[in-house]
């Protein structure tokens, strides 16, 4: 009897970093549920281009705010695929800009329940669902760079994503032998409309590699960490060597 293919939930898996994993995954035989905010993010294009690689794709949704959620999006993935997932990605954030002058409470409240409070709730009602079969279930944690050496700008994000790479080996320890728990820490990888073609050249050649890693790159990192089934508590930095550096602020503000 042939083998399921296994099942990846990505939340944030339509676009950008989330999207380029979601590739990356069914090109290697698995299945995924991909959770946007809302459905309207959903892409059929998209959707039909995972199917044609031999993906079966679930969309899901839901606001990460929300502390339902986690649990919803659960069982809705449960009740569409049959079974639960194999691989937890946690690939959606919020990401504001705010410095200690302008820091709110209510700010900080909403990037550590989107950053913070939804994957760990997330990791919580994954490892209920996962059967207790030899292999268990992996998590993967998309992190920031900025973890190590951090910018004062966008305080909030960065707190959140700090408190959310230091629980990586504390679940791991926690998690273990069920779930493997490891974070990936991407560099600056993608452009935004606040960049421009000659800032992004600078910014190339401020890294210690001279270069700026690629979307694709994030999810490899990911695919090995999803399938090392002796790695737990580890986070791969893919960032060409920017976490090696001390930056002044936020590379959006840099190079122009």
């Amino acid at each position: 009897m042939q083998q399921p293919r296994p099942l990846a939930l990505i939340t944030g898996g339509w676009r950008r970093i989330g999207g380029a994993i979601a590739r990356k995954l069914a090109e290697e035989g698995w299945d995924l549920a991909l959770h946007a905010h809302r459905p309207s993010t959903f892409d059929a294009e998209f959707k039909a281009q995972l199917e044609w690689l031999g993906a079966a794709v679930f969309p899901v949704s839901g606001d990460l705010d929300d502390p339902a959620v986690p649990q919803q999006l659960l069982g809705e993935v449960i009740g569409m695929a049959g079974r639960g997932p194999d691989l937890l990605v946690n690939c959606a954030s919020l990401f504001r800009d705010d410095r200690v002058e302008t820091i709110t409470p209510e700010e900080l409240d909403l990037h550590f329940r989107v950053n913070l409070f939804a994957p760990v709730l997330l990791m919580r009602v994954f490892a209920e669902a996962i059967g207790a079969g030899e292999t268990g279930g992996a998590v993967i944690n998309i992190l920031d760079q900025r973890v190590l050496n951090p910018v004062p700008d966008q305080i909030s994000y960065t707190l959140s994503k700090q408190a959310l790479h230091a629980s990586v080996r504390t679940l791991a320890r926690a998690m273990a032998p069920k779930v493997r728990v490891n974070g990936v820490a991407p560099g600056l990888i993608l452009p935004t409309a606040d960049y421009d073609a000659e800032q992004w050249r600078r910014l190339e050649s401020v890294m210690p590699l001279r270069r700026l890693p690629g979307a694709d790159e994030i999810a490899d990192a990911v695919h090995y960490l999803a399938t090392a089934r002796s790695v737990t508590g580890q986070t791969l930095f893919v960032d060409a060597g920017a976490s090696l550096e001390s930056y002044p602020r936020d590379f959006v503000y840099m190079g122009r």
